[in-house]
Formats: C-alpha cells, sequence, structure tokens
C-alpha cells in the first residue's frame, strides 16, 4: 500500500470517535520512516504474498496453506538453529575440560626437564604425540594455549575422548 493511501487510512481511524485504531501521527511517521520493502528471497520474508490494499479477494486459501498446511497434512517446519534444542551437557564437562588438558600441560612439562638441551622433541600420548619447537616451551606459554583452548570449546561439548586428541592437536598446530 503506497504511504499516502497508508497515512489517509490512518488519518480516517484517527478522526472517527466511533472506531479504534490509529496511531499518532509522530509515531506513524516513525513507523514509515523505519518501514523495510519486504523481500520474498530472505528466508524470515517467505513465504511473500503480495496483497494490494484494495484487492477484493484476497488469496486466502493459498495463503493459508503455505502457513499451516492443508487439513489432511499439516505444513513441516524445517529445523534450525533456533528450534533445535541443544543437548544437555555434561555436567562434569568443564572440569575434564579442564583435567584433561592440565594433564598433558604437565606431561610436555615434565618431558621438558627430563630431556635438558635436547632442541624439540616428540611427547607421545597413546597414538598421538605433540610434536615440541626447537626452543624449549615455558610453562606460561602452556598456560597461555591451554587458556585459548578451553575458551574456544568451553560452549562445544566434545565427547570426553575427543578432549585429549583434540588439545595434542591444538597443542602441535601452535608450536607448528
Amino acid at each position: 500500500t503506497p504511504i499516502d493511501k497508508c497515512k489517509e487510512i490512518n488519518t480516517g481511524l484517527l478522526s472517527n470517535p466511533d472506531r479504534e485504531g490509529g496511531y499518532a501521527n509522530d509515531i506513524f511517521e516513525n513507523l514509515v520512516y523505519r518501514y523495510e520493502e519486504p523481500n520474498g528471497m530472505t528466508r524470515w520474508d517467505s513465504p511473500l504474498f503480495t496483497v494490494p490494499y484494495d484487492d477484493s479477494a484476497p488469496p486466502y486459501e493459498t495463503i493459508w496453506t503455505a502457513l499451516i498446511g492443508t487439513e489432511g497434512e499439516l505444513k513441516k517446519v524445517k529445523p534450525n538453529l533456533a528450534t533445535v534444542m541443544k543437548p544437555v551437557a555434561e555436567s562434569d564437562y568443564l572440569y575434564e575440560l579442564d583435567k584433561t588438558t592440565q594433564e598433558i600441560v604437565n606431561a610436555v612439562i615434565a618431558w621438558q626437564k627430563d630431556h635438558i638441551g635436547e632442541l624439540g622433541g616428540q611427547v607421545t600420548f597413546g597414538d598421538k604425540a605433540v610434536e615440541l619447537p626447537a626452543s624449549p616451551v615455558t610453562l606460561p606459554q602452556l598456560q597461555r594455549i591451554r587458556r585459548q583452548f578451553i575458551s574456544l570449546n568451553r560452549q562445544h561439548n566434545l565427547a570426553k575422548p575427543r578432549i585429549h586428541g583434540s588439545f595434542i592437536e591444538y597443542l602441535s598446530t601452535n608450536f607448528g
């Protein structure tokens, strides 16, 4: 509906004491200023039905079917991040994340103490290994990398067995 026609309708509603509705002029101007033309290509404006203000018979059935579905078949809503529930986090996830990363940091420090003077090296954890750089890695460097890893994974719930391998890979990436 054109803005002039909307203003005419609003003024008519305000001037008629028998009818409710209408916006105060300053609110109406603010609404017009903030109005954004719908775009059928965007998800939140879809499906978009353009119905002229003077249309005497809008496509009610088509709109109803698009929004609700037919009587025998309801419309299926595709799940997205807003509608899918996050899995419940394990209650001790942060504890495990902290404990596992601290154990690996302690193992790297212990390995460096046992191999003083060696340039680089490899600390093995089962089937995974951390490749250390040529210069010794200090405890503050390891703690900084550990804090980064924890802050990155605080919101993402890794499976407990994956924490170990992920942190080893993260260390290797930061050393490399």
